[in-house]
């Protein structure tokens, strides 16, 4: 469980309860596997066989009632979106205009500036609101929301797959997982430099949730976005996904700071989020290379949040025009695999460590990557104690940039730089201190303790 492999867990918790019947703590343990794995109705089922067997545990009691509330604010959420609910951009850009969201006349902080009736974004009040949020701040709500719609104008121009080319004196770093770790998202920052016209970043997916400042690190990002569309570059993650930001803390975080309607608008404009993006050397690799290279012989590679397919034969273009704006990953598909899948060291595919997605082998890796021409696949979604991995006979390489993940598993976090022949240079670092905020501080409903 502390390695996130739900999948595996779930069978060993129901393998014990095979063995023992009675054995109330599996039952416990597959019912926090089942909430991780998005499948409260089930983690109920679990705490009733608990509370048959220990009738006076007034703390699986009152999980249970936290779950049920949260399968019922679910089920009532679906309702909503079946009558048609508007599109939260467009419902913020009308309550902005009948003058429903101003800025406190009393806000003392970075000015975001303004010309003839419309905000803009610039490099001095970015710096700004930096300083602003390490002094324990929020912005004005108007303000976030200009943000997430300055972003959610550049996402929709882009294809569900972006292509990068990196020309010569141009580099692109691939961040991996930030899971709103802000102060370590400012260490990584300082490492990279800012996005510009000769340096590219590009951000694999899974900047929110867990950490207690994800507020902040998906502004901070969404910002150099809507400044920089064409040097920062944003990957969906699993954990830019309603049911993920409902269990594992930014649902509550955003409405603790920005409010309901905000946490609507960052929902749908997650859904925007390219899917992969296509890096793209412009120079030939030496000659000693042995790689998987593209149609015009340059080396290039396929960064994704989680992996590879269930099936053979998809190509980019199968990817390129996915419709995704407005969809959320679900449980299977191409979009579920992008975000959920993870390498394994055998042969062929196998069932999720997870218990969402699957597993794919090097044979697979390979295949995938002659079929499109890939010199290897950049991914992120898992924990690496050196902050990256190269597995597959070096074609698929896992990057990881939340050291010391969730305060406890004492990994470095780790950056991976492309320059315009193809070449890769890691940068691992260390965690950086942090105010005394616990993670998942903002966990709604009680079920922080059962998370963690």
């Amino acid at each position: 469980m502390k390695l996130e492999e739900y999948g595996y867990a779930l069978t060993d918790a129901t393998q014990a309860i095979t063995l023992d019947p009675k054995y109330a703590k599996a039952y416990y343990r597959r019912a926090t596997c089942h909430m991780q794995v998005m499948k409260p109705q089930a983690a109920v089922a679990d705490f009733k066989k608990i509370l048959a067997l220990e009738p006076k545990n007034e703390t699986v009691r009152a999980q249970m009632v936290s779950t049920q509330k949260l399968i019922r604010k679910i089920e009532f959420e679906k309702a909503i979106e079946v009558e048609g609910e508007k599109n939260p951009v467009v419902r913020c850009k009308e309550i902005i205009d009948e003058g429903g969201c101003v800025v406190d006349e009393g806000y003392a902080g970075p000015k975001l500036p303004i010309e003839n009736g419309t905000f803009y974004m610039t490099e001095e009040f970015l710096q700004q609101m930096i300083q602003w949020f390490k002094d324990g701040k929020t912005l004005p709500k108007r303000y976030a929301w200009e943000i997430v719609i300055g972003a959610h104008d550049q996402f929709v121009k882009e294809e569900s797959l972006v292509s990068v080319d990196i020309e010569e004196g141009v580099t692109c770093d691939v961040i991996g997982d930030v899971h709103g770790q802000f102060y370590d998202v400012l260490h990584l920052f300082s490492l990279t430099g800012p996005p510009s016209e000769k340096h590219y970043l590009l951000m694999n997916g899974d900047l929110v949730d867990r950490g207690s400042w994800s507020i902040e690190v998906i502004l901070l990002a969404f910002a150099y976005k809507w400044l920089y569309p064409k040097y920062m570059y944003i990957n969906r993650g699993n954990h830019e996904a309603k049911d993920m930001n409902r269990t594992y803390g930014f649902e509550g975080e955003a409405k603790h700071k920005h409010g309901e309607q905000a946490y609507k608008l960052f929902a749908h404009v997650f859904t925007t989020l390219p899917l992969a993006t296509l890096v793209n050397a412009t120079k030939p690799p030496s000659s000693k290379e042995k790689a998987i290279l593209s149609p015009e012989g340059k080396k290039r590679f396929f960064v994704v949040h989680g992996g590879l397919f269930s099936k053979d034969g998809v190509t980019l273009d199968d990817i390129r025009t996915l419709d995704r704006i407005g969809r959320q990953p679900g449980q299977e598909g191409l979009m579920c695999e992008l975000l959920w899948t993870d390498p394994q060291e055998k042969p062929g595919r196998g069932p999720s460590k997870r218990g969402v997605g699957i597993a794919f082998g090097p044979d697979v890796t390979r295949r995938w990557c002659t079929l499109n021409g890939i010199a290897g696949v950049i991914r992120s979604h898992e924990v690496r104690q050196n902050g990256y991995e190269i597995e597959h006979e070096g074609l698929c390489t896992t990057v990881f940039s939340a050291p010391n993940y969730v305060d406890q598993s004492g990994n470095k976090g780790a950056f991976i730089r492309i320059d315009a022949a193809g070449n890769r240079e890691y940068t691992q670092f260390e965690a950086s201190p942090h105010p005394p905020m616990k993670p998942m501080a903002y966990v709604q409903g009680g079920l922080g303790s059962l998370m963690m």
